[in-house]
């Protein structure tokens, strides 16, 4: 039975949510599937992956294939690295603990990158909220301005007597 590692979607129209899951190939894309792995939501940014890190690259050494896009989500997450550093001590190249190692110093790597990009992603959008408010400020003052009533001051006239001198 050939195994795929693929998206099944879920969600609603527009708003598109997926699970990643083990499923015989022959099955229809939202269909019976062998095992859930770990879900994908594309409309957060950056696009939210949870996975089961271990169960996946169990089925990745028992053969199962994944599609183009499983294959990205996997490897973002680190499965694809972890499947190739455990054939490399299954060839004796280097022991367990200096996988456990290299996998770990690539994830810390992976996890800046990713903190990078959403403390990027959040301090643009207080650059355009900060930059909105201002403007806003500026059209307000500029609407208290066009309506406030002009204050027309008239000439004092000056009080007099009856006699003509002023007081």
């Amino acid at each position: 039975m050939p195994v795929k590692i693929r998206l099944q979607r879920h969600g609603k129209k527009g708003k598109p949510f997926y699970w990643i899951v083990a499923a015989d190939a022959r099955s229809k894309r939202d269909g019976k599937y062998l095992e859930k792995l770990g879900t994908y939501n594309p409309n957060t940014n950056p696009a939210t992956v949870n996975l089961d890190l271990e169960g996946t690259v169990t089925w990745l050494e028992n053969g199962a294939q994944p599609t183009d896009t499983a294959r990205n989500l996997l490897s973002y997450k680190g499965v694809m690295m972890k499947k190739h550093l455990n054939g490399g001590v299954k060839k004796g190249a280097f022991t367990e603990e200096q996988a456990v190692e290299k996998f770990n110093a690539w994830m810390a790597t992976k996890e800046g990158t990713i903190a990078g990009k959403a403390s990027g992603l959040q301090a643009s959008a207080d650059a355009i909220a900060a930059k909105a408010l201002e403007a806003e400020k500026a059209v307000n003052e500029a609407r208290i301005i066009a309506n406030a009533p002009e204050v027309v001051e008239e000439p004092a006239v000056e009080s007099t007597d009856a006699t003509g001198e002023e007081e």
